[in-house]
């Protein structure tokens, strides 16, 4: 392969070696570690990496010693803004440790998930599992495999796998205080994916609602996108409620647009709440009330967790990250007409 105009030509093996004075295969045994070699020959192939700025390739070097130099990420959704970020986190850490990320997607579909996991687990050294909708028995038969896997966003008890999450309860638990504070009594909730574990998590959090004195009913959208919010408008109106929480701020934002054209005032007449802080908001033309998620920091970690777990060091304990309200623009106290009721 020739060298692209402009940069300086390749060191190859064959360069190393002809300056250390050994073989090409005595550098690939001192580089790989995969033979002992004469201390005196160590030396000299270090001394000739050093002087010529040689870089070894680290897929071949994994290759040599049975690993694949690649991660696999699975995640449910790459139009959903919230996994760019974390993807990336994940990636960087990746390429700090010497290897590269390779990215599925299962579309929101939970029977596309075990043989996807599968295909990762073929090429890839480990595996991070990012809001997977596989069922608690498909995840505990991979698992059963030994390959190396962090569960991301979803916590499944009795399973012995590293996991990190962020605490959805909690991030849930601070939108309904913030709207029983505004003296908002009945909400309706704009549920995502059925088969997701963070949805079940979002709605764990209207239990303890009830002591706020706020009574949230749960609207099944059946995704987390903006024509889903946009499409859920209609119930919500034919029923009391003076604010919409949603799965996500996609969609929050397509229920927004919708209440926009009925000419329904927000937060006037309706206050509507997001999740993820995914920053869309001036997208719309709104300073969307939500709740952050650190991406940077859950895809950090989770590769971190990873890169433990291949040098045989696991996290049993999973550890779960705090999230933040960001009261903006779209939540506001009730309507008089709505609080009469």
């Amino acid at each position: 392969m020739q060298n692209r105009p402009g940069r300086p030509p390749r060191i190859t093996i064959s360069d190393v070696s002809t300056a250390a004075n050994v073989s090409a295969a005595t550098v690939s045994r001192v580089l790989n570690g995969t033979a002992k070699v004469d201390p005196v020959l160590v030396e000299r192939v270090h001394d000739a990496v050093r002087e010529l700025g040689y870089r070894p390739n680290a897929a071949a070097q994994g290759l040599a010693r049975g690993e694949w130099g690649t991660i696999g990420v699975l995640v449910p959704d790459l139009a959903n803004p919230y996994f760019p970020e974390v993807l990336k986190a994940v990636s960087s850490v990746a390429r700090a440790h010497g290897r590269r990320m390779m990215v599925m997607e299962s579309d929101e579909d939970p029977a596309l998930e075990y043989e996807l996991v599968e295909d990762l687990m073929r090429c890839c050294d480990g595996v991070l599992l990012c809001s997977p909708r596989m069922s608690r028995a498909e995840l505990a038969e991979l698992l059963d495999r030994k390959h190396p896997v962090v569960l991301v966003n979803r916590i499944v008890p009795g399973l012995r796998v590293p996991s990190i999450s962020v605490d959805f309860v909690g991030g849930m638990t601070q939108v309904c205080g913030h709207l029983a504070q505004l003296g908002h009594r009945r909400a309706a909730y704009l549920g995502g994916p059925p088969a997701s574990w963070a949805n079940g998590e979002r709605i764990r959090a209207f239990e303890a609602a009830r002591a706020f004195g706020l009574d949230v009913t749960v609207i099944e959208c059946g995704a987390a996108t903006s024509q889903a919010g946009y499409d859920a408008v209609e119930p919500v109106l034919r029923s009391d409620v003076t604010a919409i929480l949603t799965y996500n701020d996609l969609v929050a934002l397509g229920a927004m647009a919708r209440l926009r054209e009925l000419g329904v005032g927000v937060p006037e007449e309706l206050s509507v709440i997001g999740f993820d802080d995914i920053s869309l908001e001036r997208v719309a033309h709104a300073n969307l009330t939500t709740v952050s998620v650190p991406r940077d920091e859950l895809g950090r970690r989770a590769g971190e967790i990873l890169e433990r777990l291949l040098v045989n060091t696991s996290d049993d304990e999973p550890l779960s990250l705090p999230m933040t309200l960001q009261v903006r623009d779209t939540s506001g106290p009730p309507a008089r007409h709505a609080e009469e009721k």
